[in-house]
């Protein structure tokens, strides 16, 4: 039998008005791969929060023992120094350093106040070298992709010697390529160093593929341990025990009913802001009627995100020309207020750092974009305020004991409520939403789903970008795709398949003369 490395006992963590965590308990074995999973709010990363030291010793109840040792971790450090390092959904890398840098800041080599460069970049090298990164030490954290960044993370828990290694989402900003290849090295690490890993994720596909064991979590309790090759491991199985249910159908039913033209967008191309000569979005052409769920689908780095965010008030790029039309009028969206008062809003794909304000609560962040509907002249009513904020908290099932509660504390659906909220108040009539339900469990997708069906029951237009196939292809009514900054095919919702969406990206990739 296996030793057991990892137990939790017992742990009991409480915030003001919520018990995040209640009697949980964790067993992980020496050389396995252990998912969590679990509602968004159900406790996981409270628990993993615990076990690194964030919350230290005394803020919580419980006994956490590790390697046959009850230890009272104060904070990250003392985590780190028996071998037990997190690595957080939202990367800790300096964009302006270099990769070894990154990987010994605060772990410095050499002596006193004298770093041994030599010796950094040799050890950066090695470890780089093990998790299969070729880039040099000195490339700049900015020159490399978000694939490579989690790579560096890895590098960089593997230069501290970590025996136990915590991924928090570690595949929520990844494509299907780089997420496949860390599991991979999971794998890697596991059979090679006999390296134990615990793996918070939502992607239960890649959970099923990676892991050995899974706990359930569900409302900050162990529902149940499930082991691979003894207990049913298939998606459904998992998602039962997650929401306490059977979810037969991922995606909500809607009739389709589809009218004119909403907004067209006509040779609309866009340059890097920074790059001048480089061309981000390249002679695009796209419509969305009322009523309808457009999706635009393609891999990471095809252009979605900044096609979306040009076009709502030119909130990217440099360099803009095309046309936009609205409602068959031609209109001129210079800033983010002039999108707005045409009645177009756009859902940031990024919700921690462009779409909510963390530290302020959930009413004030509610009504944002749309002071003028709570406000007398310009002073804010704080009632009206409060009850827009309770009636959207209703309205969207959002999950916290009041509005005055900061959305930082938040779960990440929760979040997306709120910031979904925010937009369905300023009443637009076109939404653009940028992966939506990015980070975020089934049982919350779900919800959200349902939210997307009614705008349009409602006769708003939605287009949606999502890097999730199965979302697209389950959720829209037509969608383009999109590859290299060009659009490369369109299809009907009906007849649409993953194959068909990949082979429009494959027939079409390497083509792209640069503008």
């Amino acid at each position: 039998m296996a030793k057991i490395l990892l137990e939790m006992k017992n742990i009991t963590k409480t915030f003001p008005g919520v018990k995040a965590l209640d009697n949980v308990n964790l067993q992980v074995e020496e050389g396995e791969i252990h998912a969590l999973v679990g509602e968004n709010g159900a406790g996981k990363s409270t628990l993993m929060n615990v076990l690194s030291g964030i919350y230290p010793f005394g803020s919580y109840e419980g006994d956490i023992v590790y390697d046959s040792e009850i230890c009272k971790f104060n904070d990250i450090k003392d985590s780190e120094g028996k071998g037990i390092v997190i690595i957080h959904q939202e990367l800790a890398l300096i964009p302006y350093m270099t990769i070894a840098e990154n990987m010994f800041l605060g772990n410095e080599r050499g002596k006193k106040f004298k770093i041994n460069w030599n010796e950094t970049s040799a050890l950066a090298r090695q470890y780089l070298d093990t998790v299969g990164l070729p880039d040099g030490t000195q490339t700049l954290i900015k020159d490399i992709g978000v694939g490579k960044q989690q790579l560096v993370e890895i590098a960089k828990a593997l230069s501290k010697h970590a025996r136990l290694l915590i991924l928090d989402e570690p595949t929520s900003s990844l494509n299907e390529t780089d997420s496949r290849a860390l599991l991979d090295l999971l794998l890697k690490l596991k059979k090679e160093q006999n390296l134990t890993s615990i793996i918070i994720s939502h992607k239960l596909n890649e959970v099923s593929y990676v892991a050995d064991k899974i706990t359930v979590i569900r409302d900050g309790a162990t529902i149940e341990t499930l082991t691979k090759g003894v207990d049913d491991f298939s998606e459904a199985r998992i998602i039962k025990g997650m929401v306490g249910r059977e979810l037969s159908d991922r995606f909500p039913k809607r009739e389709s009913h589809v009218g004119e033209v909403m907004m067209e967008v006509k040779n609309w191309n866009v340059y890097h802001p920074l790059y001048s000569e480089r061309k981000i979005v390249d002679d695009v052409s796209i419509n969305v009627r009322k009523g309808e769920v457009l999706g635009i689908s393609g891999l990471m780095g095809a252009g979605r995100t900044e096609l979306a965010m040009s076009i709502f008030g030119k909130s990217y790029g440099e360099n803009i020309s095309g046309k936009i039309f609205i409602q068959g009028k031609e209109v001129h969206l210079n800033s983010v207020q002039d999108a707005i008062k045409h009645k177009l809003a756009y859902v940031t794909e990024d919700r921690k750092g462009n779409g909510l304000i963390l530290s302020n609560p959930i009413k004030i962040n509610t009504t944002l974009a749309n002071l003028g509907a709570v406000s007398n002249k310009t002073v804010i009513d704080k009632d009206k305020e409060y009850s827009v904020a309770v009636d959207y908290k209703e309205k969207l099932k959002t999950k916290c004991p009041t509005v005055e509660q900061n959305v930082g504390n938040l779960s990440g659906g929760n979040q997306q409520k709120v910031l979904l909220a925010k937009w369905m108040f300023a009443d637009p009539d076109i939404l653009i939403l940028d992966e939506p339900t990015r980070g975020i469990d089934v049982g919350a997708k779900y919800e959200i789903y349902c939210i997307i069906n009614q705008l349009v029951s409602e006769g708003k237009s939605v287009i949606m970008i999502s890097s999730e196939l199965p979302e697209i292809l389950g959720m829209c009514d037509r969608i383009y795709v999109m590859n290299e900054g060009r659009m490369v095919g369109e299809l009907d919702g009906k007849d649409a398949t993953q194959e068909k969406i990949m082979t429009y990206i494959l027939q079409s990739s390497g083509k792209r003369e640069v503008g």
